[in-house]
């Protein structure tokens, strides 16, 4: 952790001293989250090159949480975006996990577009698993089935949300190659009505 960015927390009422304590903490920290977005925000100018993507993450995972709702989402967003992941599990999976937890229905239309986008593999995973009401996300959440990338966590999120006429859908992947697909999809059904 920068310095003057352990400074700004302590004087925002998160006593820490090291990079991973945000994440780390048991104690609400609401009042530090304006903070978070504004560091994440201007991280590039506020930190040298070496240290910036650890920086980043820590940044990123201290604002998984739902006091950071739906605040810190534009931002989230756009780390999703800028996030250079060829293993598609680091960072920008982070900042999809993130968004997971703070992204609402004020930026659905961002979180469809990155969710269909094939282009982010399996970073999408945690987006799909998204906190929306809009009737429009059932139809994408059907429609990402048939992508082997968030196949899973699609059908994880049709279980959760319990829409009626998805039960075919659903119905298919019991057939599927991959156990856990098979699995969450039974998991899934149960929660269906016919």
């Amino acid at each position: 952790m920068t310095p003057d960015l352990a400074r700004d927390l302590r004087a925002a009422g998160l006593p820490v001293s090291g990079l991973w304590e945000p994440v780390n903490v048991k104690a609400q920290y609401e009042a530090a989250i304006p903070l978070l977005i504004d560091w994440l925000r201007d991280v590039e100018q506020r930190v040298p090159w070496p240290g910036q993507p650890k920086v980043r993450e820590s940044l990123v995972r201290a604002l998984s949480v739902p006091a950071a709702r739906p605040g810190a989402a534009p931002v989230l967003i756009e780390e999703f975006r800028r996030a250079s992941d060829p293993s598609q599990t680091g960072l920008g999976w982070v900042a999809g996990n993130a968004l997971s937890v703070v992204a609402d229905d004020s930026v659905f239309e961002k979180i469809a577009a990155l969710a269909q986008d094939s282009g982010y593999g399996t970073a999408r995973q945690m987006i799909v698993l998204g906190r929306s009401t809009n009737p429009r996300a059932v139809p994408l959440l059907v429609g990402l089935l048939a992508d082997g990338d968030v196949t899973t966590h699609a059908v994880m999120a049709l279980g959760r949300l319990a829409p009626h006429g998805v039960r075919p859908a659903v119905e298919r992947l019991l057939d599927h190659p991959q156990p856990l697909v098979r699995r969450e999809g039974t998991k899934a059904l149960a929660r269906l009505s016919a």
